[in-house]
C-alpha cells in the first residue's frame, strides 16, 4: 500500500522525492574498535593481574533525517528515548535545521515506535509538516529495504568510522560527523532514485521479499 501511494504521489506531483525526510536511530558502540583478541600478561612470577572490563558496552546513540538533498543530523543521544525525550531531544533540534522550503513542501517518515507514534511527538510533528507525513497507518512495520537509512547510511557509515580507531566517545561522534559530511549531493539523489526502484521490485513481487539491491 505505501509502495501505490508513493509511487502515484510522485507521479502526480505531490511529492518531491527529493523532499521527503526518510528518519531513524541506530546505536553505534566504541567496542566497534578494540581489538577483540584476549590481552594476555607474562612475568617470572604471579603478578596477579586483573583486566578490567565494563559491564556494559559503550556506545551512543544516532539519529539522523536523509533526503534527496542533505542529511540532518547526526543527533546524538544516550538512554531510553521515551515520547518527551524523543520531542526534546531528537525533533526539536531536527526542526530547528529545516529551511523554509522543508517546513512548507517536505514529508517526514518515521518507524512505528511508541515513542514516536505518542500523541505529544505526533503533535509536534503535525505542528511542522501538518499533512505530510509518512507513520503508522502509512508507513509499513519492519521495512529497513525502502528507508534509506537502514539500506545505505548505517551500513556505509558503519563500515568507515571504525577505521580511525577511535578511543573515546568524543573521538566516534565526530568520526561519525566527519562521514556524514563526506556524502555528496549526487549520492543522496542516487539513492533518492533507489528508493523508487525499491517500491517497484516491492509492488513486482506482491508485496513479498524482493531480490537486495
Amino acid at each position: 500500500n505505501f509502495c501505490n501511494w508513493y509511487l502515484q504521489a510522485i507521479h502526480d506531483g505531490v511529492v518531491d522525492p527529493t523532499l521527503v525526510f526518510f528518519s531513524d536511530e541506530t546505536w553505534f558502540h566504541l567496542s566497534g574498535y578494540v581489538n577483540s583478541q584476549n590481552n594476555r600478561f607474562w612475568s617470572l612470577e604471579n603478578p596477579h593481574n586483573i583486566h578490567e572490563v565494563p559491564l556494559h558496552d559503550v556506545k551512543i546513540g544516532v539519529w539522523c533525517a536523509i533526503s534527496g538533498r542533505r542529511i540532518i543530523g547526526p543527533i546524538f543521544y544516550d538512554g531510553t528515548i521515551n515520547a518527551q525525550r524523543y520531542v526534546d531531544l531528537i525533533l526539536q533540534p531536527f526542526f530547528a535545521e529545516l529551511t523554509e522550503e522543508e517546513r512548507d513542501h517536505a514529508y517526514f517518515m518515521q518507524d512505528n515506535a511508541t515513542a514516536h507514534t505518542a500523541h505529544i511527538s505526533m503533535r509536534e510533528i503535525v505542528d511542522v509538516f501538518e499533512d505530510r507525513i509518512m507513520s503508522r497507518g502509512l508507513w509499513p512495520p519492519r521495512s529497513p529495504d525502502i528507508n534509506p537509512c537502514d539500506f545505505y547510511l548505517w551500513g556505509k557509515l558503519k563500515s568507515v568510522v571504525y577505521a580511525n580507531n577511535s578511543h573515546t566517545l568524543d573521538e566516534l561522534k565526530e568520526n561519525i560527523r566527519q562521514e556524514i559530511r563526506n556524502i555528496s549531493r549526487d549520492e543522496l539523489l542516487k539513492v533518492s532514485a533507489n528508493v523508487l526502484k525499491r517500491c517497484e521490485a516491492c509492488l513486482n513481487a506482491g508485496g513479498h521479499h524482493f531480490q537486495h539491491l
